[in-house]
């Protein structure tokens, strides 16, 4: 019988998606250390209703003391990421551009924007991962444990380092499907066709291998000077 590796896991972000994901790794056995836009303070009511087990801290401090860290806040406030602190540290990307909530930030309004690449760049003694950012908060909540056929979380990333990422999806009740590279997390952005997908592994891996034959595949392709497949 395997045994699960104790981590601390820091989350910067304590909205839905964040406190979802705080109570899956409280459930897990995991440490979790959750953080806001300011201080711990203003977010120590909401932890303890919506994230039972988790200390609300600076994000600072749990990007210090975390094994993992999750970013799960709007992608517009990335500037504010501590990032030196964030040096060495494995960086799980579940944030999503939303121009409704960033406001219209050119860098990532054109179809060939890979938010996580960016992000790379902006964390560039880090090693980003994308997950968790395709599936609805609530799909999140209801489907994690769902008996088999489980929901899968698609990942996006460098091995051997997506391994660690690959094992916490499967601790938090999803199968994990690694889809290659970091570059292929376009594949799950929004307008992709696996963007709100909460089916099987294996519906998901058809989904994220027909992107290139979707029209939002091929406006990404021709966007990143890509050879773009014209069958429907």
């Amino acid at each position: 019988m395997s045994t699960r590796t104790h981590r601390t896991l820091g989350i910067l972000g304590a909205g839905k998606v964040g406190t979802v994901l705080a109570r899956l790794a409280i459930a897990a056995g995991h440490e979790v250390l959750i953080a806001g836009s300011g201080a711990p303070e203003k977010i120590e009511l909401i932890t303890q209703v919506l994230a039972p087990g988790a200390r609300a801290v600076t994000s600072r401090e749990a990007a210090v003391r975390a094994d993992l860290v999750i970013l799960a806040l709007p992608l517009g406030k990335h500037a504010s990421l501590p990032a030196d602190a964030l040096q060495g540290k494995l960086v799980i990307d579940a944030m999503n551009y939303w121009w409704e909530t960033d406001g219209v930030l050119e860098q990532f309004s054109h179809p060939g924007a890979s938010t996580s690449e960016f992000l790379q760049e902006q964390l560039s003694g880090s090693t980003v991962v994308k997950a968790f950012n395709h599936m609805g908060y609530h799909d999140l909540e209801d489907l994690s444990h769902r008996p088999a056929p489980r929901a899968a979380i698609a990942i996006a990333g460098p091995s051997p380092q997506v391994g660690i990422v690959v094992e916490l999806v499967d601790e938090l009740g999803f199968d994990p499907l690694h889809i290659g590279e970091l570059a292929e997390g376009v594949r799950l952005q929004p307008f992709a066709e696996a963007f709100g997908a909460n089916g099987d592994a294996e519906s998901l891996r058809a989904i994220v291998e027909r992107f290139p034959q979707t029209a939002r595949g091929r406006e990404v392709l021709a966007a990143l000077g890509e050879p773009v497949d014209e069958r429907v």
